[in-house]
């Protein structure tokens, strides 16, 4: 990678920092002025960022850190030592006069980060109504986006960090769902709990009464986060959270002018196709096993009802955002194909 790609002017937005980061993919950028580095900015500082309610449209300068950690070449051999000293994930190589020459990243096996070992609940008893008529054959989690179904991508990924327990809660064509993960060679265990009646997205977790007494993944079946599972899983424990909530910014543009009316019926302001700038609920969670605890029996509900239900209570409930380009949805035709052909150029 170019070291040249690490670099982003202090006078760029927070969306476009973000952009940024999507396509270094390594959490981190800085900044120089005069080919002098002078600031850095992390992932985490933007996520700090957001959950402060700051403009995303704001500089990053705002929030960069100008008192930057870094090396400089001749003392490169010693980048591991002080990076694991200062517990940092990049630290930035400067020549004598302090330009950025290259960037030394802590990999996943200098890091032997914490294994992420949390079963994982998979809602996949919907009818997949949107995915009409490819649901009318198959149920949803058995989908394929390229060689495998969408189900199996899910399970790899957190196969793929640590874990290896997993709960089906199943319903619409679930001897489909069991029949396929019962003939594959897979080196975890998949656990059914199968719901007589549609009890919700949110009511089927009761059918895990007894079976899960730790804290838990609940993912929907047809999502895919590309982002650090275990930085979520220690953002909810340090924050005591109940639930935390994983959260993707979403930029929609709006095709046509827009038109702000007055009361007496006269045009207050114009915008030409103005693109608006949220964060939406991605379907995945990180939860305390008292919510499975506390849920009536056979009782249909959403997942977002319990939330509510447990933020009224004045329990803990946080949110974990993740950009854009982290949150891989194919509840919809369209987006299916957008899955598939990310994925395959990722594989690439």
């Amino acid at each position: 990678m170019n070291v040249r790609d690490f670099l982003i002017s202090e006078n760029s937005t927070m969306l476009e920092a973000m952009a940024v980061l999507d396509q270094v993919a390594k959490k981190v950028l800085f900044i120089e002025r005069n080919n002098k580095l002078v600031a850095a900015i992390t992932d985490g500082d933007i996520r700090r960022w957001i959950l402060k309610k700051g403009n995303l449209d704001a500089q990053v300068k705002e929030i960069a850190n100008y008192n930057p950690k870094y090396i400089y070449e001749k003392d490169r051999s010693t980048a591991r030592q002080q990076m694991k000293a200062l517990s940092i994930e990049a630290l930035p190589v400067l020549s004598e006069e302090g330009k950025l020459t290259s960037v030394v990243l802590w990999n996943d096996e200098v890091k032997n980060r914490t294994k992420f070992d949390l079963p994982v609940v998979m809602m996949a008893g919907g009818f997949g109504t949107r995915l009409y008529p490819y649901t009318r054959i198959l149920p949803k989690p058995l989908i394929p986006i390229g060689d495998i179904p969408i189900a199996e991508h899910i399970i790899n990924r957190f196969h793929e960090v640590g874990s290896s327990e997993f709960h089906l809660i199943v319903n619409h064509k679930k001897n489909m769902i069991k029949a396929y993960f019962n003939e594959i060679d897979r080196q975890y265990n998949v656990f059914y709990a199968d719901e007589e009646v549609p009890l919700g997205t949110g009511g089927g977790l009761s059918l895990l009464k007894d079976k899960i007494n730790s804290t838990f993944v609940l993912t929907n079946c047809d999502i895919l986060i590309e982002e650090d599972y275990d930085k979520i899983y220690q953002y909810h424990k340090k924050h005591k959270n109940l639930v935390t909530m994983v959260c993707s910014l979403k930029n929609v543009k709006i095709p046509y002018g827009v038109i702000e009316i007055g009361e007496q019926g006269n045009i207050e302001a114009m915008k030409e196709k103005p693109e608006f700038s949220f964060f939406t609920n991605t379907g995945m969670y990180i939860v305390e096993p008292e919510v499975i605890e506390e849920l009536e029996d056979n009782q249909s509900i959403g997942f977002p009802d319990i939330i509510e239900k447990h933020q009224k209570a004045g329990e803990k409930i946080g949110v974990f955002p993740i950009s854009e380009e982290a949150w891989l949805d194919m509840g919809q035709i369209d987006e299916m194909e957008k899955m598939r052909k990310r994925l395959e150029r990722d594989d690439a």
